[in-house]
């Protein structure tokens, strides 16, 4: 009897077990989502930050491609040819691009009068004294157009197709001459250029390139290829129905504005550019001018 109870007494009482209560639970819960809500704040905050700073770098450079075509073709630009329109929104910027530039001969030794360019009457040959120098030698076109002394105004303006550019469908040959510096030039049928250029500048017209800007769809368009017309066109209809080739510059476009200052002879034109693109809260603006030299 002794050893049992000697048994017993080694058993250790049986331990209650109990677990969480609702109360503890809540504060576990509570206590859990304030920790996760501050180390958030950690994380989120800066995976925000860079998907903003990276759509604002992705439209920075989406505009300052958008700027640099415009340049480009402005820069190549016949001069006094650049026009701008702006209607209902709608920004238009219409000129007419170069393909190259020479200075041509005017005067000589007199045994060579036929190199000559001669404004007094309509003339098929000449011979320039700077070459072309973007074009691969010999060079013929029907489609280009040569132009001399545009000024921009009524009687000198190369969107009439008269006194200073060549009439469409011109054959236009030039073949390399007897110097380094000396090219020939062939005009089928012939054409009386109306005035001198001061500098002897002549243009090899490709043909008139235009931008449409529409925030209202949020597009940058160019538009190419078409004919030359006196009348500007400032719709995507018209240039379509005139056969123009298109090409998309920019989207999400939500303001632009172009300006144009001819200038004079003795100061550049300057032409102003500001273009806004936007997207899910972030926008970014680009303004730019690009100086013409518009001395004929």
């Amino acid at each position: 009897m002794a050893a049992t109870r000697y048994r017993r007494a080694c058993i250790p009482p049986r331990r209650r077990l109990r677990g969480l209560t609702l109360i503890e639970l809540v504060i576990v819960i509570a206590v859990a989502g304030i920790v996760v809500a501050v180390m958030s704040m950690f994380v989120v905050t800066p995976l925000k930050a860079y998907t903003e700073q990276s759509e604002r770098a992705e439209l920075a450079d989406a505009a300052d491609d958008a700027m640099r075509m415009l340049g480009r073709d402005l820069r190549a630009a016949l001069p006094n040819s650049v026009r701008v329109s702006t209607s209902g929104g709608q920004v238009a910027l219409e000129l007419l691009s170069t393909v190259d530039g020479a200075r041509y001969r005017d005067g000589g030794p007199l045994a060579d009068p036929a190199r000559w360019l001669d404004f007094t009457a309509a003339d098929g040959a000449f011979a320039t004294t700077v070459p072309f120098s973007q074009i691969s030698l010999p060079f013929s076109s029907t489609h280009d157009y040569l132009a001399i002394y545009n000024v921009g105004v009524p009687g000198a303006n190369a969107y009439e197709l008269a006194n200073v550019i060549t009439p469409p469908g011109t054959s236009i040959s030039i073949a390399a001459g007897s110097t380094a510096n000396e090219q020939l030039v062939t005009l089928s049928p012939a054409f009386k250029f109306a005035w001198p250029s001061p500098g002897k500048r002549v243009y090899l017209v490709g043909g008139p390139v235009s931008y449409l800007c529409d925030p209202s769809s949020g597009t940058l368009i160019r538009y190419s290829g078409y004919a030359i017309s006196t009348t500007q066109p400032t719709d995507a209809a018209t240039l379509t129905a005139a056969g123009a080739a298109s090409a998309r510059v920019a989207d999400r476009v939500s303001a632009c504005a172009f300006s144009y200052a001819p200038g004079t002879a003795a100061r550049a034109g300057l032409v102003t550019l500001s273009l806004t693109l936007a997207t899910d809260g972030q926008q970014v603006s680009l303004l730019d001018q690009v100086h013409l030299v518009n001395a004929p």
